[in-house]
């Protein structure tokens, strides 16, 4: 099996990518040009990936993620398996422990050891009656010890709202053969007040997430920046925001970094496709 993201791609809500409006967004995004789309909160029965690539001709769909609390591991096999099938060498297989608030507000689960509850969820797709090759899936690693479970038990990592020296210690970790695919938030804003009201909006909705504090902590931010919404450092180094110049240099320390491929999340007020900003990025980026 070979995947081939291209250098940049695109990182939206699968909320945001439903019903028509949505799936004619996919469409154009094929036709710019992204080598792909990922989705996020996929549902593991990849319904809504397999509507995608039956609107488009070339783009890879991959999910980010499919959580392994939520979503059962023989249905996401056997949904993989259907959906690969069909469309060869376009589909991707993100997969990710979540966040403590959200699993345990909508299952009966208790958050405990997600690192393990990852590794059983890759046993059982290991032993599904069609199982997903390892290289198929990427995980959503952030610490040191997933990464190196994305690196053994996956074929890379697809980590989220982190920096270029994120991606430079996750090279480190996980060596030179295994795909990294780190998202990067962006902004096509230059006014700086304006530029950091929206971003910081979007990164505060992630200050109560333990698994991201810690690695924005581990990266060197301190509590201060983790106050208030986040200081103007925090915002700044993890969502690019300014005009495609800016934006374009943010994706090259990445890609110098060791990335592969660099997913594009565009600030935009929830549910809401931001197609005229995916026009002028494929434009000023793509060609």
């Amino acid at each position: 099996m070979s995947v081939d993201l291209g250098r940049i791609g695109i990182w939206v809500g699968s909320w945001a990518m439903q019903g028509p409006e949505g799936l004619a967004a996919a469409a154009e995004l094929d036709e710019l040009g992204f080598g792909a789309l990922w989705l996020g909160g996929s549902s593991g029965d990849l319904r809504l990936v397999t509507d995608v690539l039956g609107v488009t001709r070339r783009l890879v769909v991959a999910t980010g993620i499919v959580n392994v609390w939520t979503e059962p591991a023989a249905t996401t096999a056997q949904a993989f398996a259907a959906t690969s099938g069909a469309y060869p060498d376009r589909v991707l297989l993100g997969l990710g422990a979540g966040h403590k608030h959200h699993v345990e507000a909508v299952t009966e689960h208790r958050y405990l050891r997600p690192y393990s509850k990852v590794v059983s969820y890759l046993d059982e797709l290991d032993a599904a009656p069609a199982p997903v090759p390892p290289q198929a899936r990427v995980l959503a690693a952030l610490g040191p010890k997933m990464l190196g479970l994305a690196g053994t038990r996956a074929g890379g990592a697809h980590p989220y709202l982190v920096t270029s020296e994120h991606t430079r210690r996750a090279r480190q970790i996980l060596g030179p053969g295994p795909l990294l695919a780190p998202e990067q938030t962006v902004l096509l804003e230059s006014d700086p007040t304006r530029a950091r009201e929206a971003a910081r909006g979007m990164v505060s909705f992630y200050l109560i997430a333990p698994n991201y504090t810690n690695n924005w902590l581990r990266l060197g931010f301190t509590p201060d920046d983790l106050a208030d919404g986040g200081s103007d450092r925090l915002v700044d180094a993890l969502v690019a925001w300014g005009d495609l110049d800016a934006i374009r240099a943010r994706i090259d320390e990445h890609h110098q970094a060791g990335a592969d491929h660099v997913s594009l999340q565009v600030v935009a007020p929830r549910g809401e496709v931001p197609r005229e900003a995916y026009r002028r990025l494929a434009a000023g980026l793509l060609h």
